[in-house]
């Protein structure tokens, strides 16, 4: 179950040595009405893990994944804020050698799904390599939530 973050950061084991980093944001060039270029990047204790920049975004709340690929790192999970709608793209990222990457494509969801605690990606516990994408869409005038797993590996 993936860990949200607290107002400072999220705990994981994001470059898989054993050791706990502390992942943390810092937004910049957005003002209270998401005027600006409304840059979060996402820090780390450790670093040697690069940081990245996720845009456009108002700060939002960092996740612990877990270990979603089996690749013995902890993915991050980071869901934007945003001034305005309920419509927000979920985004997991993976750490490579080459520095973070998508995991999955972005995620569309809406807050009617978060409201309903209907998380946007799981480790699917049916099919080793997969996850289980939960994701809203605009269907037949009405916000329609549904799942599928999908292979990550």
């Amino acid at each position: 179950m993936a860990q949200i973050t607290s107002e400072k950061g999220v705990l994981g084991d994001f470059d898989g040595n054993g050791t706990k980093e502390y992942a943390y944001t810092k937004v910049s060039d957005c003002n209270d009405d998401c005027d600006g270029q409304c840059e979060t990047t996402i820090y780390f204790s450790d670093k040697k893990i690069q940081p990245f920049i996720i845009s456009p975004a108002y700060d939002g709340a960092l996740y612990n994944l877990g270990d979603l690929n089996d690749d013995g790192k902890d993915e991050m999970g980071f869901y934007p804020g945003w001034c305005t709608s309920c419509w927000h793209p979920f985004y997991a990222y993976t750490l490579s050698e080459a520095g973070w990457k998508p995991l999955v494509p972005p995620i569309s969801t809406h807050c009617n799904q978060w409201e309903d605690e209907k998380f946007p990606i799981k480790k699917d516990p049916k099919k080793k390599g997969y996850v289980i994408i939960t994701s809203s869409k605009w269907e037949n005038d009405d916000i329609k939530v549904s799942s599928k797993s999908l292979k990550i590996n």
